[in-house]
């Protein structure tokens, strides 16, 4: 016998039994592969609110430390309290964010959004110790401006405000908080900030808030959320002239929402300028965004029975279907919601995930379409705050191009300020949603349902039947 062939069968007698078998192929004859579990990118499913408020406590821990709200010496670095007698050298401490820009207004309001939702009455003091600090220190400056023609820029927005982007959001989130505490002292603020608003302004001839760059008479969507909710948060400040600020508030909406919409997208075009023939559609994610935050804005002031309201809600639903359509399989939404190839980005993602979950909580759209929208949203921004509390994948400040180029290539940076305020708004507006409905995985999946199901198993049927003793 060949010694080759007596070696190769002497091995394989003194290999195990087993060894010598074929490997089982999992198939479906002998696996329910419906019950392989899919892997899913970054998290996925169960969600609790304790989940969602150790997330937003991270990134509020993270504000809070780089805010502080002191007034320093800019060449020293020295503390100052005595406010009466400083001069040009003070400055509001420079942390990693301004306490008075339309982002932090955004955070803000956000915050008393999240003392609402949770109880926790820090997010609240953050929100009135700032306003009671700005509010005591804005006059001093405001007598070296005119002292010295010249002061901390930060405070420059305040007393000062040339753009929308100055007053709208901040004087929004002070209304809110000023309404709930009468003790704030920030109604001058309030009132410098709306006259801006309201009188100086650049406008269309039909009273649209315009700009002139980056061309003539320009309409940018940011300017819906950056005037419209400050306008409509003034009927419950100023209530003998409620009627007044509802109107013009609606009207503003809806002359943007007429020139920017695109029915057949679903999603509003970022710019649009009154002297061109053709109005390009580039529908940028955050702005898109603001443009539903201020649909959700007015529509939580608007009474039920105002007349124009049905209008104001067909835009939000229309708008809500067309951007969800869009949502990615990770969860995040595009930098150019209808284009897949530029990135995902944060911040437009965070506005949508508490659009939705405030919209179901409020009635305004079905829990079952949109729940498990908002649930995986939410799982993916979960996802962009790091160890340290920052908000990863936000896209920085960004003007208006009528190219694809200039919003792909927008950078994303950590101390975006943008990313903040949306991150702690959707957490806030999600654990309502978690606490007024009833997710559960179904076949792999998350399902929305309006009463608990008592059920474990992988898959279930819905018991319509009620059970008699």
């Amino acid at each position: 016998m060949n010694i080759r062939i007596i070696t190769i069968a002497l091995l394989l007698a003194t290999l195990p039994v087993s060894a010598q078998k074929k490997k089982t192929v999992v198939n479906d004859s002998n696996t329910p592969l419906h019950l392989l579990q899919p892997a899913y990118q970054g998290t996925y499913g169960d969600l609790t609110p304790g989940q969602v408020k150790k997330d937003i406590d991270r990134v509020f821990a993270y504000i809070d430390k780089e805010t502080p709200a002191r007034v320093v010496d800019k060449n020293t670095g020295k503390l100052i309290t005595d406010y009466t007698t400083m001069g040009e050298e003070a400055q509001l401490e420079r942390g990693a964010f301004r306490l008075a820009s339309y982002e932090w207004g955004v955070t803000y309001s956000a915050l008393i959004a999240a003392a609402e939702a949770t109880g926790d009455q820090r997010y609240m003091d953050y929100v009135q110790n700032r306003f009671r600090f700005l509010a005591e220190v804005a006059p001093h400056f405001k007598r070296v401006y005119e002292e010295k023609g010249t002061t901390d820029p930060q405070l420059l927005q305040i007393l000062t405000p040339h753009a929308l982007d100055d007053a709208g959001a901040v004087c929004a989130a002070m209304v809110k908080v000023r309404v709930k505490d009468r003790s704030l002292p920030v109604d001058g603020l309030i009132g410098n900030y709306f006259d801006f608003i309201q009188n100086k302004e650049y406008r269309l001839a039909d009273g649209t808030f315009a700009r002139n760059r980056p061309q003539h008479n320009t309409l940018w969507l940011d300017d819906m959320f950056m005037g419209i909710p400050a306008v409509a948060q003034m009927s419950y400040y100023d209530k003998e002239q409620k009627d007044k600020y509802l109107a013009e508030a609606v009207r503003q909406f809806l002359q943007f929402a007429d020139r920017m919409f695109i029915p057949e997208k679903g999603l509003y075009r970022h710019g649009w300028v009154e002297s061109s023939t053709d109005h390009p559609a580039f529908c940028w994610a955050r702005a898109n965004g603001w443009a539903m935050l201020t649909a959700c804005e007015l529509l939580d002031v608007l009474p039920e029975d105002y007349p124009q309201r049905a209008k104001v809600m067909d835009y939000f639903r229309a708008h809500v279907r067309g951007v969800t359509a869009l949502q990615s399989g990770e969860g995040l939404w595009h930098q150019l919601l209808d284009r897949n190839d530029s990135y995902l980005e944060t911040s437009a993602t965070a506005i949508y995930v508490y659009c939705l979950a405030h919209a179901i909580n409020k009635g305004w759209i079905d829990a079952i379409a949109y729940g498990p929208v908002a649930h995986l949203g939410w799982h993916a921004v979960a996802g962009k705050i790091n160890a340290e509390g920052q908000v990863e994948g936000t896209c920085v400040g960004t003007g208006m191009a009528f190219d694809p180029a200039f919003y792909y290539y927008r950078p994303v940076n950590v101390y975006a300020a943008h990313g903040y305020g949306p991150v702690l708004w959707a957490g806030a507006e999600m654990i309502s949603l978690l606490k007024n409905q009833y997710p559960q995985m179904n076949d792999s999946a998350v399902q929305y349902y309006q009463v608990k199901q008592k059920t474990t198993a992988p898959i279930f049927a819905i018991d319509t039947e009620e059970k008699k003793d």
